[in-house]
């Protein structure tokens, strides 16, 4: 069951806020979603420091490898830690055409309120690899995680 709390709704607000910036291939206002210092570190390994890289290092992929893009993105879980603190989980993927059914990147957003704003202070982006999680959970299956609460692994 998703939570309707006040925090809950205003962080899906940030990540929803932030689907919407990168579907316009608007790399400011992409960029103001995180803070001054924010961290970014993509499926490929690298690592950005700042707002000013996450801005300008989107506004050269939008006019280049993810031009005509969006940005797919399903929230697995919020968690607080004290009021002004917060880690999402998500899966999320870019794709051009129809939504894909089936996200191939999880991503972690550590999110800070600034001013009574939420801001991600630090992002981490995954490729996840469907056939490899199948052969480790058969070969070993103590590696599988335990369900989650809306039954996912």
């Amino acid at each position: 069951m998703q939570s309707t709390s006040e925090p809950t709704i205003a962080v899906r607000a940030l990540l929803t806020r932030l689907v919407d910036a990168w579907a316009r291939h608007d790399a400011d206002a992409y960029g103001a979603l995180f803070t001054e210092d924010a961290t970014y570190t993509t499926y490929v390994g690298t690592f950005y420091r700042g707002r000013r890289d996450i801005t300008e290092s989107h506004r050269t992929l939008f006019a280049g490898f993810l031009k005509g893009t969006r940005l797919a993105d399903e929230i697995l879980d919020v968690r607080f830690y004290g009021p002004d603190a917060a880690v999402v989980n998500s899966r999320g993927d870019t794709y051009k055409g129809g939504r894909p059914t089936k996200l191939g990147k999880v991503q972690t957003y550590t999110l800070v309120r600034e001013g009574g704003e939420w801001r991600i202070a630090a992002f981490q982006n995954t490729r996840r690899r469907p056939l490899m999680e199948r052969i480790s959970f058969t070969v070993a299956p103590g590696l599988a995680p335990g369900l989650t609460p809306g039954g996912k692994g």
